[in-house]
C-alpha cells in the first residue's frame, strides 16, 4: 500500500553558490530517496541581486523570485526555507523564520558568535521547529562507517583525535577584503568557516568536547579593498588597489579535552599553500585507529593490527552510499552530501522528528569556537559552555 506523497513548497534565501546547491539538492531528493513521500516544489527565491533572481527562475525553475526575504517568509504557501545568505544575515533571517513558523535549513556558522547561535537554537526549540544546519561532512559514507566503528568499540577506548581542516582559498594576498575578513560581518575567521565543521565531526564521531586551549594567527594582515561586485572569498583585488586590515584569524591551533577523557588536536588554515580542501579526521584507540581525508572522500583507512593501515573503499554498506552508486569504486562527490542533507531535513519535516544536524548542533560547535577565541586571548584553558537544547551528535546508532 503506497503512502500519499506530501508536497512541500521550498523557499531559498540568497542564490549564490550555496543557495543554488540547496535548490538542486531539494530536487535531487526524489531521485535518490524516492521512498520519502515528499514532492518538493521550488516555489520562491529571494535575492537582492537581479542576476540571482533571474538564475532562480530561468535555470533552476523557481516559480517566483523576489528581492526581499521578508516577502518570502510572509508567504503562507512556503513550507520550508533555506538560509544561504552571508554570515552577518543568518541571525536576523533565522529569527524571522522562527517568527514566521517556518522550518529552516541554515548554513554554518549559524551565527557570528555563540550568543547569536544560542538565540537561534533556543528560539527554534521553543517554537517546536525542526531544523537543519549545513554540516555536510557528516554525511560522507566513510564518516558514517568511522562513527559506527568507534561506537562499536572496534578500535577500543579512544585515546586521542586529530582534526586538520586546511584550505588555500585565501592564500593569495590579492584576495579581496570581502565580508569574510571583517569581524563585524563574519564573526570569527577560519574557526567559524572551517573549524566549525571539524569540531562538529569530532563530537559526532567521538563525543562532547569539554575544554580547549588555543592560539590564532593572521598571516596576511592586509588585503585589497573589494570592488562593488566582489562577494565571495574567491574574489580578487588588484595589486594597486587601496588595502584594508584583515580582522579575523587565518589560522587556528587548538588543543581539546573530550568528556570521555580523550585528547584532541585541531588545526585549521584558510591560507595554506598546497592543500586545496584537505580536511582530515584521525581517531586513535587502544586497539586500532582510523583516518579520513576529504581529498579522498570515498576511502577510509583503518588499522586494528600491527600490520598498519588498510584502505577500505566506500560501498553500499557505508551510510547512504547505495542511494548514489551501485558498488565500491564509483565515488560520490560534494553535491551528493548536500542531497543527503536535504533528504534528512525533509524527512525531519515530514515526520516531525529531528534527523538532520540541528540548530543545537550548530550552537554546540559555536560554543567550542568561541571558547577557542577566548583562550587565544587569555592563554588559558576554557571550559565549553553547555547547550540546553537537543543535539543530534550524541544520538545512538
Amino acid at each position: 500500500m503506497s503512502v500519499e506523497s506530501r508536497t512541500l513548497n521550498a523557499g531559498v534565501i540568497s542564490l549564490g553558490w550555496m543557495g543554488r546547491l540547496h535548490s538542486r539538492s531539494y530536487l535531487a531528493v526524489k531521485h535518490h530517496f524516492s521512498d520519502l513521500p515528499v514532492n518538493v516544489v521550488l516555489h520562491t527565491a529571494a535575492d537582492p541581486d537581479e542576476g540571482g533572481r533571474r538564475h532562480a527562475t530561468e535555470a533552476l525553475g523557481f516559480l517566483h523570485a523576489v528581492s526581499d526575504y521578508k516577502e518570502l517568509l510572509a508567504n503562507p504557501d512556503i513550507d520550508v526555507v533555506s538560509i544561504c545568505s552571508p554570515n552577518f544575515l543568518h541571525h536576523e533571517i533565522a529569527l524571522a523564520a522562527i517568527e514566521a513558523g517556518k522550518p529552516f535549513w541554515i548554513e554554518k556558522p549559524m551565527g557570528r558568535s555563540a550568543t547569536e547561535s544560542k538565540e537561534i537554537a533556543q528560539g527554534a526549540n521553543e517554537a517546536g521547529l525542526v531544523t537543519s544546519v549545513g554540516f555536510n561532512y557528516r554525511h560522507v559514507p566513510a564518516i558514517a562507517e568511522a562513527r559506527r566503528l568507534v561506537h562499536a568499540g572496534e578500535i577500543g577506548t579512544i585515546t586521542n583525535v586529530r582534526v586538520s581542516f586546511k584550505a588555500d582559498y585565501s592564500a593569495d594576498p590579492l584576495g579581496a577584503l570581502t565580508w569574510r575578513f571583517k569581524a563585524e560581518l563574519a564573526g570569527s575567521g577560519v574557526l567559524g568557516d572551517l573549524m566549525s565543521h571539524g569540531f562538529d565531526l569530532a563530537q559526532y564521531i567521538v563525543g562532547k568536547i569539554d575544554s580547549v586551549t588555543a592560539t590564532n594567527g593572521i598571516f596576511i594582515q592586509q588585503r585589497p579593498l573589494p570592488s562593488a561586485k566582489a562577494a565571495s572569498h574567491f574574489s580578487q583585488g588588484s595589486d594597486d588597489a587601496p588595502k584594508g586590515e584583515v580582522e579575523n584569524e587565518d589560522y587556528t591551533a587548538v588543543l581539546g579535552r573530550f568528556e570521555s577523557g580523550a585528547l584532541g588536536v585541531f588545526e585549521s588554515s584558510r591560507v595554506a599553500v598546497g592543500p586545496r580542501a584537505e580536511y582530515i579526521v584521525e581517531v586513535y584507540g587502544t586497539r586500532g585507529s582510523l583516518r579520513w581525508n576529504f581529498h579522498r572522500l570515498n576511502e577510509l583507512e583503518f588499522a586494528d593490527t600491527a600490520d598498519g593501515y588498510r584502505t577500505i573503499m566506500s560501498g553500499p554498506n557505508f551510510g547512504d552510499f547505495s542511494r548514489f552508486q551501485p558498488g565500491a569504486g564509483t565515488g560520490m562527490g560534494f553535491d551528493n552530501l548536500k542531497a543527503i542533507e536535504a533528504y534528512l531535513f525533509l524527512k525531519s519535516v515530514v515526520e516531525n522528528k529531528q534527523y538532520a544536524p540541528s540548530v543545537g548542533d550548530g550552537w554546540a560547535a559555536a560554543e567550542v569556537a568561541d571558547a577557542a577565541l577566548e583562550s587565544a586571548e587569555s592563554g588559558q584553558w576554557v571550559d565549553i559552555k553547555p547547550v540546553d537544547v537537543p543535539t543530534t551528535y550524541g544520538q545512538k546508532l
